[in-house]
């Protein structure tokens, strides 16, 4: 099918985005995002409908001179890509989307690591993120029948200067990794895993601790639990002791898992792919306007989440992504279990397909959620 570049009313990107002709040539099932090697980066990104794509390169996270721009090209399946040669671990970056005469500023709805407060993507070798002992962590074994499922905000769990944690890992990631707290270290009344262990808990589900919008990751004076995805591959750098080393997140990150496995307790992440914070700013939305998003039949935004929008996993792209993520936590950070929020909104062949790669990785990996939409749906799905 070619795309014509004539403006389009929502409800016709809505007929074009569910046209079988449209899924068969433009699905694409390589790898998108940043595709790390010490020679060289590939950049790659799905965006069908655009009439031009470019990359701009930071030396900083936020601010600073910019390094340049690149233009992409487009290849098959509406895939756009561009090499940068040599050595691009740490190199921040952002697209500029054309669609339709309009060009977006975005970050890589694919990237796996990202500035300060999520804006700029970053290239990262993942290697270089490992905690030592990190290649022997497993999955505690834990017989379904025995699963105790514990909720926690990471910030709840230690914020407190009565948890006993230090000062400069309360309210983060490092908070899971300290041995021995006690309340008020009085010695006697444990707190933290101290305490998980105590209960006997198997399993401890984080509240979202992805890249979410609307806390400063350096102020800390923000709070809210997360619900307001920005970045779905990206730990949030507000539980980092370093929210401007996008390295820094990572490996922390890795050692609360590795921490919890140790400690014999499971790590259960609360994933929130049924929406974005918002719709005109959301990596998705500047890249592939309207894609992503579910439409009601005259192509306005749907709104089951109750959120101002909700995602169309039953679209083959939003579907390969959510598949994706789910691996690329269950992979990358050994996550053994998920609690999809609002579970309801997605459709079922979606969460068939995520139960299934899971599977074909650890049968033990948990999946679970919501069985429902915040709100009624306005069209049947």
């Amino acid at each position: 099918m070619k795309l014509t570049m004539a403006a389009k009313t929502p409800a016709q990107w809505k007929t074009l985005f569910e046209n079988e002709p449209f899924h068969r040539e433009n699905y694409y099932t390589g790898p998108l995002g940043p595709d790390y090697t010490p020679g060289g980066t590939c950049l790659r990104l799905w965006a069908p409908t655009a009439e031009a794509v470019t990359v701009t390169l930071y030396h900083k996270g936020d601010g600073g001179a910019v390094l340049g721009t690149k233009p992409l090209v487009r290849g098959a399946q509406g895939v756009w890509s561009v090499w940068l040669p040599g050595e691009q671990h740490g190199r921040y970056y952002t697209f500029a989307v054309t669609v339709n005469g309009i060009t977006r500023e975005t970050g890589d709805p694919y990237a796996r690591a990202a500035g300060v407060n999520g804006v700029r993507s970053m290239i990262v070798d993942l290697a270089r993120t490992a905690p030592s002992g990190w290649e022997r962590d497993v999955r505690p074994a834990i017989p379904p029948a025995q699963r105790a499922v514990w909720e926690v905000s990471v910030r709840d769990f230690s914020q407190d200067a009565a948890s006993g944690v230090r000062p400069a890992w309360r309210g983060k990631y490092m908070a899971f990794t300290q041995q021995g707290t006690t309340l008020h270290g009085d010695g006697i009344h444990p707190t933290c895993l101290n305490y998980l262990k105590r209960l006997g808990v198997t399993h401890v589900q984080l509240q979202p601790i992805f890249d979410f919008a609307t806390v400063d990751e350096v102020s800390g004076e923000d709070y809210n639990w997360g619900y307001d995805p920005q970045n779905y591959n990206v730990p949030d750098g507000s539980y980092a002791t370093d929210p401007y080393k996008p390295d820094v997140r990572i490996r922390e990150f890795k050692q609360m898992v590795q921490a919890l496995h140790k400690a014999g307790i499971r790590v259960v992440l609360d994933v929130v792919y049924n929406h974005t914070f918002n719709t005109a700013e959301s990596n998705f939305e500047r890249t592939v306007p309207g894609y992503f998003y579910r439409q009601a039949p005259d192509g306005g935004f749907a709104d089951a989440s109750a959120c101002g929008n909700e995602t169309a996993s039953d679209r083959p792209m939003m579907r390969k992504y959510m598949v994706e993520s789910v691996l690329h936590w269950i992979n990358e950070y050994h996550i053994d279990g998920f609690r999809f929020d609002l579970m309801g909104i997605h459709d079922i062949e979606t969460m068939n397909e995520i139960r299934k790669a899971a599977t074909a990785v650890d049968p033990t990996i948990f999946i679970y959620g919501e069985g429902w939409a915040a709100s009624a749906p306005p069209l049947a799905q």
